[in-house]
């Protein structure tokens, strides 16, 4: 089995910060995409960021020059640098990622979700 759990959830007032964490751990031959999705009350889950294995990293217009994601293949984690936080990016936070449990099966896997708010 593969378990995903993040941290790093909060409060913090409007332009301040904060830092994500997700580690993935359990049955794991390797790691491919890593994404991390947000969803407010009475809204859509949304794609927020997403790296590849080779760095290679995309994110939602909402977030450009205000997040980064970055991962620590070492370590199977995966991290959200939030900067200049608005009100607008409250809601909660999952990670997703693409994992290799064997040579050739790949499953996707979500964590359980951390609480971003951020006050005016």
């Amino acid at each position: 089995q593969v378990q995903l759990v993040e941290s790093g959830g909060g409060l913090v007032q409007a332009g301040g910060s904060l830092r994500l964490s997700c580690a993935a751990s359990g049955s794991i031959f390797g790691i491919n995409t890593m994404r991390w999705y947000r969803q407010a009350p009475g809204k859509q889950r949304e794609l927020v960021a997403s790296i590849t294995s080779d760095g290679s990293t995309n994110y939602a217009d909402s977030v450009k020059g205000r997040f980064t994601i970055s991962r620590d293949n070492s370590r199977n984690t995966v991290y959200l640098q939030m900067n200049s936080l608005k009100p607008e990016d409250t809601a909660v936070y999952y990670c997703n990622a693409d994992i290799r449990n064997g040579f050739v099966s790949v499953n996707n896997y979500w964590g359980q979700g951390t609480q971003v708010t951020v006050s005016s």
